[in-house]
């Protein structure tokens, strides 16, 4: 880990570390080979005559290959890429070395049988990527999403001043606070999980040529569509070049990117209320807080966190602004980009996992919250003007605009003072002076 250039593979690798089953260079070799297998799978069960002789007691064999796949797989088709200098040729070749130990050496040229790189690479990438939300990401989320809601929940009568423009308003609750962050998050997840996994499976441009010229009396496009969904468990895409256009893809980036978006202001959030002193953090022994000042207990945590989800933004967005353009009817520039998925997955992670890690510290600070309410009797005034206003009381915004605009200092005795010379009955005068800084919270 020193010697890791990404601190994803480095400083933050116990964080991601879970992550390696999808997005590594390992993984990404292993789906290849479980699309390779099952295709080959999909053939025979189609009623190709060349593939009569197959026997249905090999299908274990052949599944047993991805299932068994091990570092030592992926090294012997990384020194066949050497050769080759493709990669997807490497699987190609690996596989029939392994067709032939299997006594199926007979069938070895319908592995990869009319496809091209991409129809691998543009099945194997999206079931990685499906499976890691499924597996990892959502998981996660809901853990986050979760504790949000729990903290919402504990903290929903404690009131607190809110800030419009950085200046005291109208009071609010701290637990509703935290809950406008729980409806957004479920609001963009429910938009993530509606985006179908999109995949491409055509061959060389999209047309199933090759599988035309050999097989012409066979339906390869409806093969192909129920292959990708009852094998793979995608979507096919069914108009395409040689590769996948990735428009659901891009989609998929934006939503995890909004998804992020919305943790960052939530962190900053938190952030600013621990300079307020509404939080207090609890200590870890023998941390420390700054090499310079001993006292420091800094919301690194939130810190963390809003740093990598602002470098996983700035990947998700450009992947969803380069992928679906490709110059005619395909260039290499998405299979370069697309090799990084792993990246902003992975410093989302890491954010999700400080994020967690900083709401367990958190202990409320009641009494500076009771007591930055105290200070400002000022923000009742919406209130009053809006009574006064039920009341018929000539021009009350402006009345009470008068007395806080401006001022320092609105205290409970001023505030009363100036009810009590109200011409209203006493009946709205007791109404008026109910509302206190603590109890305007609406509802």
């Amino acid at each position: 880990m020193l010697t890791a250039i990404s601190p994803i593979d480095g400083r933050y690798a116990a964080h991601t570390k879970e992550l390696a089953n999808y997005f590594s260079e390992y993984a990404l070799i292993r789906y290849r080979v479980f699309v390779e297998i099952q295709y080959f799978i999909a053939l025979c069960q189609y009623g190709l005559p060349q593939l009569m002789s197959f026997e249905d007691s090999k299908i274990d064999d052949l599944n047993g290959i991805f299932e068994n796949f091990s570092l030592a797989d992926a090294e012997q088709i990384k020194t066949l890429e050497r050769t080759t200098n493709h990669d997807v040729k490497a699987v190609e070749y690996f596989l029939k070395e392994r067709f032939d130990a299997l006594e199926l050496g007979h069938l070895r040229e319908f592995v990869h049988f009319g496809l091209t790189s991409q129809d691998i690479n543009n099945t194997a990438t999206p079931l990685l990527f499906k499976n890691a939300l499924q597996e990892v990401y959502y998981p996660l989320f809901q853990r986050l999403r979760d504790q949000l809601e729990q903290l919402a929940q504990d903290w929903a009568r404690v009131p607190m001043l809110a800030r419009t423009h950085g200046q005291p308003a109208s009071p609010t609750l701290l637990g509703k606070e935290f809950r406008v962050f729980v409806e957004r998050l479920d609001v963009q997840l429910n938009l993530l999980k509606q985006i179908p996994h999109k995949a491409k499976f055509g061959g060389a441009t999209g047309n199933f040529n090759a599988h035309y010229a050999a097989y012409p009396d066979y339906n390869w496009q409806q093969f192909g569509d129920d292959f990708v969904l009852e094998f793979l468990g995608l979507e096919r895409s069914k108009w395409t070049t040689q590769i996948e256009h990735y428009d659901c893809f891009a989609a998929q980036c934006q939503a995890l990117s909004r998804i992020n978006t919305i943790l960052i202001d939530f962190c900053r959030d938190v952030w600013t209320y621990v300079s307020m002193e509404y939080f207090r953090q609890k200590t870890v022994a023998g941390e420390v807080g700054s090499s310079a000042m001993p006292h420091k207990v800094n919301p690194i945590d939130f810190e963390n966190a809003e740093g990598n989800l602002g470098l996983a933004n700035a990947i998700f967005q450009h992947l969803a602004e380069k992928l679906p353009i490709s110059r005619l009817q395909r260039d290499l520039t998405d299979s370069t980009v697309l090799r990084n998925i792993g990246v902003p997955m992975g410093h989302t992670l890491v954010a999700f996992k400080s994020i967690l890690r900083g709401l367990g510290k958190l202990m409320l600070n009641e009494g500076q919250l009771y007591d930055d309410l105290e200070d400002n009797w000022m923000v009742v005034a919406e209130g009053i003007q809006v009574i006064l206003r039920r009341e018929g009381y000539p021009q009350p915004y402006e009345a009470l605009k008068a007395l806080t605009r401006g001022r320092s200092l609105v205290t409970r005795e001023i505030l009363h003072e100036f009810i009590d010379n109200l011409e209203v009955s006493d009946e709205v005068k007791e109404e008026l002076k109910q509302l206190t800084p603590h109890n305007y919270v609406g509802g």
